[in-house]
């Protein structure tokens, strides 16, 4: 069977949205993944509920989607500070994109995978997001987002 053949999840697009990476500094992180690595800077935001600051870097000029997503702890207690103390900078989500949020939840649910945050919150660039458990995922924190950057 061709992969390409095979159906879309119910309520999914299909695509990587964006990777989330834990950083200490943005500034230095967006000098080397725009300066060096030649991403474009799309834009920076703060995300008061979560106590990060964050960078989207366009991963392709010719594509509308995939961005790498830096994320600094503005605060020692939040998760982000809380991750890179407990397994440094880098990797730390796979974001997902959802044409239909409450069709792709519900699909997770019926599968049995463990949600975070049962309803979507308000994330970066007002984007719906919830997040899936690792431990339900393989060990990889898995976000389910719907909206346009």
């Amino acid at each position: 069977m061709n992969l390409n053949d095979l159906p879309i999840p119910p309520g999914m697009a299909g695509y990587l949205d964006h990777i989330g990476i834990a950083v200490t500094d943005l500034d230095e992180a967006i000098t080397l993944y725009s300066g060096l690595l030649g991403l474009e800077l799309e834009r920076t935001e703060e995300i008061p509920r979560e106590k990060v600051r964050v960078a989207f870097l366009k991963v392709s000029r010719n594509s509308p989607v995939g961005h790498v997503e830096l994320l600094e702890p503005l605060d020692d207690d939040c998760n982000i500070a809380k991750f890179i103390a407990k397994k440094g900078p880098g990797l730390h989500h796979l974001a997902f994109h959802a044409d239909d949020m409450d069709l792709a939840l519900r699909a997770c649910r019926e599968a049995g995978l463990r949600l975070i945050n049962e309803e979507p919150l308000i994330g970066a660039g007002g984007k719906q997001v919830v997040f899936l458990h690792p431990k339900s995922t393989g060990s990889v924190l898995v976000e389910i987002c719907s909206g346009d950057h």
